[in-house]
């Protein structure tokens, strides 16, 4: 390619001397973005000779490596069409402007095949079709730094936290909230990085998720412990309760107070809601396929914490809150399942099945994507499979009010022994009614089928056992965090994808372009997790209110060039 450039570039050169052009005049090499309307048609073929000389300069730079050149060259053809308008049609222009534009759109569209087929981290694709928008990036392994990053994979701002951070959210005030794992803490720090407030559970464990309230509470999803005479005396089968016991689930929502700690004001816990049919001596013995209402204490057996041998019974993994109903999503990841809770009910009330907007009080007012957790369903009825970051659509967008689920697609149809698996994106319908929802008698929560699926083609070529998100866009894009191997795409609401970023941090360093990012280990099965893993990914419109607090002025791109 640089031979040729470097030919196109002699050709151009001796036309703009001829023209009394230049390779030294004012140019774009400063910011695109600064360069004025030409208000003539002689003004504006000056402006495309000069824009044409610099693009050619920058893709024949001697003393660049290639992907400098084209990380330099990238945002010039961003706005190439500016430029281009100004001369008007190739049939209104001059036999030499015709030949710039051309030339000037081939040079973008090579560039754009070249980026296609060579890049390995960093800004991928980046089709007319993407959202564009600031993507928030948390979560290599022993990274402690969180960045923001602009449509084109340029740094609009970084936080520098201590510790491993889990994920971490953008908050309409301009702070960040987020989680420090090591410290298992739930720290808000502001745009220079300051902690203005931060939460340590006196007793248990924060995992996972969490997120501001729009009362400005924090939610929070807990793990607590049980010992294995405990479980066994809720119920639990003695045969699968490990000696070191059972971690079970439950939610608080904490009031901050001062810079540091809080107030609980409301809890709920899944233990509340047991039902079970093997030991007939305990109060809460029934038939689970006759109270879908409550939580099968024997469902979920055998899955283990994070490979220790402690029973992790629901192993909810997401939370999520609608304001307008005032009800929680929960992604229970060991049932395959996402349930809707009443948040309206007092902390007194939720134990019970009594209060709240729906009467219910704390108990499940609706759960899908496996029937089989209350019998009602086989294992062909099954949607969900070990899925990740169950949430509500949010009003204003493409499908508000449905719910969206990154499908992780583990144990796939239930058979362990199916290789390989694949990931989905899935998007529900729930069948509201009010404050509840609809089903008939003995009968599964509908409905059958999502409104709306994604898988790639082939379907194995997309898949992420564990972590991983999706997110709908303003024009109807969806994002979707690949998270074992940190691949971010948007696809369009008929698959076409038309946006990719590669997560460019391996461990605690970026990677340089050209490199792959290497696998940190294997799962059972072989499944592997990179070392550029994203627990998730949040994409924000350029007019979201905690924006406003950032100059967001492009910096360099995460990986390096050199």
């Amino acid at each position: 390619m640089k031979t040729a450039l470097t030919a196109a570039g002699a050709i151009i050169v001796i036309s703009a001397a001829l023209l009394g052009g230049s390779l030294h005049s004012k140019a774009y090499a400063d910011s695109p973005t600064e360069i004025q309307a030409s208000q003539s048609s002689g003004a504006a073929s000056q402006e495309l000779r000069r824009y044409t000389l610099q693009l050619l300069h920058i893709l024949s730079a001697p003393d660049a490596n290639q992907w400098e050149r084209y990380r330099q060259a990238m945002p010039h053809c961003e706005f190439a069409p500016t430029y281009l308008d100004e001369i008007g049609s190739v049939d209104d222009a001059s036999p030499l402007d015709a030949t710039l534009i051309a030339l000037a759109e081939d040079l973008c569209a090579d560039l754009d095949r070249r980026l296609d087929e060579a890049r390995t981290v960093g800004l991928i694709m980046n089709e007319p079709e993407a959202m564009n928008g600031y993507t928030l990036l948390a979560r290599g392994f022993n990274q402690e730094d969180v960045h923001l990053i602009d449509h084109l994979g340029r740094i609009a701002h970084s936080w520098q936290l201590e510790g491993q951070i889990t994920h971490a959210r953008l908050l309409d005030n301009g702070n960040l909230l987020a989680e420090i794992e090591a410290d298992d803490v739930i720290t808000e720090v502001d745009p220079d990085s300051n902690i203005v407030w931060q939460y340590t559970h006196p007793d248990d464990t924060h995992h996972h998720d969490f997120l501001k309230m729009p009362n400005g509470n924090v939610l929070m999803l807990m793990q607590g412990d049980k010992t294995t005479e405990e479980a066994i005396a809720l119920g639990v089968n003695p045969d699968i309760v490990p000696s070191e016991g059972m971690k079970y689930d439950y939610l608080i929502e904490v009031r901050p107070t001062g810079s540091e700690g809080g107030e609980i004001v409301w809890e709920w816990s899944a233990l509340d809601y047991i039902v079970q049919d093997f030991d007939p001596s305990k109060p809460n013995y029934g038939d689970p396929s006759e109270h879908p209402e409550l939580i099968d204490a024997n469902f979920s057996a055998g899955r283990y914490w994070r490979n220790v041998n402690v029973l992790a019974w629901t192993y909810i993994n997401a939370i999520d809150y609608n304001p307008q109903l005032d009800q929680i999503a929960l992604s229970a990841r060991h049932f395959s399942e996402l349930w809707i809770i009443d948040h309206s009910v007092s902390t007194e009330e939720a134990p019970t099945l009594k209060g709240g907007n729906s009467g219910k009080g704390g108990a499940l007012l609706y759960r899908w994507g496996n029937s089989r957790a209350y019998r009602h369903g086989t294992i062909a009825d099954q949607r969900l499979f070990r899925q990740h970051h169950t949430h509500w659509i949010a009003p204003g967008l493409p499908g508000a009010g449905n719910i969206l689920v990154f499908n992780n697609g583990y144990e796939l149809g239930g058979d362990k022994s199916y290789y390989p698996y694949y990931s989905s994106i899935e998007e529900i319908t729930p069948p509201v009614d009010g404050y509840g929802y609809q089903r008939e008698p003995g009968s599964a929560y509908p409905p059958t089928e999502p409104v709306w699926r994604y898988t790639s083609n082939p379907p194995t070529d997309f898949y992420s056992r564990v972590v991983s998100s999706v997110q709908r866009l303003p024009n109807g894009n969806t994002l979707i965090c690949e998270g074992m191997s940190g691949n971010l795409f948007q696809v369009t609401l008929d698959g076409r994808m038309v946006w990719r970023y590669v997560y460019p941090i391996e461990g605690d360093a970026p990677l340089k372009q050209g490199e792959q990012p290497s696998i940190r280990t294997r799962l059972s099965r072989g499944d592997p997790i990179f070392n550029n893993l994203l627990y998730r990914a949040y994409w924000y419109a350029p007019d979201h209110p905690g924006l406003r607090h950032y100059d967001l002025t492009p910096g360099d791109t995460i990986e390096l060039y050199e």
